[in-house]
């Protein structure tokens, strides 16, 4: 059969009010699925209505996508993985709850285990308690299924199948060997190391299964997604937009399209139905609009939170009242296409930062070019880790991992790997006489015969003094982000590092600390200032760039 998951006229379809999930493959087993589910009763809404009775047309359209890809005459499933993205409050787990009850009262396989995992136990509660309700609600059920409260596990007393709510933080997920998963709160697992083994033990049982399906469930991430949560959000965006290919995969995602997210326009009230499709029965607008108005003047992270959760706008940097200054503008000055290559081929001269480089510590690599003819500065990072940072840092492995699939952090496995490859990358550096000096804290590691031995003058090795004494650095290069002669190459692992600096003011100037910054990791970035303050300086040009020569 044809059919496709994709739907790359979903911005339209949202702003229209349409539906951005496809119809069923299989009308009757879809309608079968849904003759069922509707009859469930949401038992926390006054008057305890049934699902057919209380919810909105984009459910009906879930659920029978879901059960609908299923060929009775075969016994498969076609589409075995779904993912929604949906703001906070829509029913998820209510939904849920009905979903995964419908899939037990279908299922043909005796003694079946149908799984949903939420990443803790109260976000497992809120999926087994609706589940329990609902079968307490209607003698029928309660009459063919048996309650263990104590362990979220409901079983089916004539084919003995069971529903099962699983605590990741608190529960064993191994050994599993479910047909058809839920993931609730996906956002959550993303800061999870082990997240992806996770996710492989509860889904092994699948592999003799070609009936079983997952489904992944989440709101938007209240920090920059991070790990499977991130990489599942960016291959269903993907899918959605035509740009993968998966016909057994299914997202549907409602976010703002790309214009209302650059005009700010998800902040008008009109507009919020769009990542709201329960709005008016379980989301009010008024309540939403009030949040709005009471949390926009914060600046501690409250508003990006609200807005992360209840409109589902991706936050890109955590804005805090301490934040740096330099942040506010940070992401409009990047240039995802500005390498290491292109910014000596524009650069006239460049500067370099090291700062870091303790096993608990990011070795920084910070580099700095002054464009030919513009006089702009171009920046560059990367930065080394070893392992034992993953281990150390294991609420920040995620994301470490994903700065290396990147290309802007390197995780070596042997101590002196990453001041092998950064003193290359300075060694090159010089090599195109483009370089001015290399600056780097004098109370750190020293990495001056390294360099010296590649060849680099020990002239050119310069201490950069911290604290107080970089405040006039930071503040140019705030200056010149605001006023857009400073570009970076857009890259993540920086975009991080910027988020993560703290400042604090002493008289009249201002510091950024590893201290006040706490454990998140600011050594690239003060890597880029060590680069800047040497700039500052003002160095002459060291050479002809690639932008001098004749064409």
């Amino acid at each position: 059969m044809e059919w496709t998951t994709a739907c790359p006229d979903w911005e339209e379809r949202l702003i229209r009010g349409e539906s951005i999930i496809p119809p069923p493959i299989f009308p009757d087993q879809a309608e079968q699925a849904l003759a069922i589910f509707k009859e469930l009763r949401v038992v926390d809404l006054p008057g305890k209505p049934t699902f057919g009775e209380c919810s909105e047309q984009w459910v009906f359209d879930f659920v029978a996508a879901i059960f609908g890809g299923y060929d009775a005459e075969t016994g498969k499933q076609l589409i075995r993985e779904f993912f929604l993205l949906i703001s906070k409050k829509n029913t998820k787990s209510t939904i849920a709850a009905g979903i995964m009850l419908t899939a037990v009262i279908l299922c043909w396989r005796e003694e079946e285990e149908h799984l949903i995992l939420a990443p803790t136990k109260e976000v497992a509660d809120n999926s087994f308690k609706p589940a329990a309700g609902m079968i307490r609600a209607d003698d029928e059920l309660a009459a063919l299924f048996h309650i263990q409260d104590h362990i979220r596990t409901i079983t089916h007393r004539v084919s003995r199948a069971t529903l099962k709510v699983v605590a990741a933080d608190t529960d064993t997920v191994s050994g599993k060997k479910s047909g058809r998963i839920l993931v609730d709160e996906h956002w959550l697992f993303g800061s999870r190391k082990d997240a992806e083994s996770m996710f492989m033990e509860a889904t092994g049982g699948q592999v003799s299964r070609e009936e079983g399906w997952v489904i992944y469930l989440t709101t938007q991430s209240d920090e920059p997604p991070a790990g499977v949560f991130k990489e599942k959000l960016a291959y269903y965006r993907d899918v959605r937009d035509g740009k993968i290919d998966d016909r057994k995969s299914l997202g549907v995602l409602y976010e703002f399209p790309a214009a209302m997210i650059e005009s700010k326009a998800y902040l008008d009230p009109a507009n919020f139905y769009i990542t709201n499709p329960n709005i008016g029965r379980s989301v009010s607008a008024e309540w939403l609009e009030d949040q709005l108005r009471k949390n926009r003047a914060k600046t501690d992270g409250t508003f990006q939170q609200f807005l992360a959760k209840h409109l589902n706008v991706e936050i890109g940097l955590n804005l805090r009242s301490d934040r740096w200054a330099g942040a506010n503008f940070w992401l409009s000055r990047g240039n995802s296409a500005l390498s290491l290559e292109g910014l000596l081929a524009r650069s006239e001269v460049v500067d370099v930062g090291i700062d870091g480089g303790g096993l608990d510590d990011l070795l920084g690599l910070g580099i700095i070019g002054r464009e030919a003819g513009t006089s702009r500065w171009l920046h560059w990072g990367r930065a080394w880790a070893h392992p034992s940072v993953l281990e150390r840092r294991q609420s920040e492995a995620p994301r470490f991992l994903d700065f290396e699939r990147a290309g802007d952090l390197v995780i070596v496995q042997e101590i002196g790997e990453d001041i092998e490859q950064l003193v290359a990358i300075v060694a090159q550096i010089y090599a195109t006489e483009l370089l001015d000096k290399v600056g780097m804290d004098p109370s750190g590691v020293n990495f001056d015969d390294d360099l010296v031995t590649a060849g680099v003058p020990a002239e050119l090795l310069v201490g950069i003094s911290q604290g107080w004494k970089l405040g006039g650095t930071i503040k140019t290069v705030e200056r010149k982000l605001a006023d857009g002669t400073f570009e970076h190459g857009s890259q993540p692992m920086m975009a991080w590092s910027v988020s993560n600096a703290r400042v604090e003011q002493r008289a009249n100037g201002i510091l950024i600390t590893k201290q006040a910054s706490g454990t998140a990791k600011i050594d690239p970035l003060m890597a880029l200032f060590d680069a800047a303050h040497l700039m500052s300086l003002n160095p002459g040009p060291k050479g002809r760039s690639f932008w001098d020569e004749p064409q």
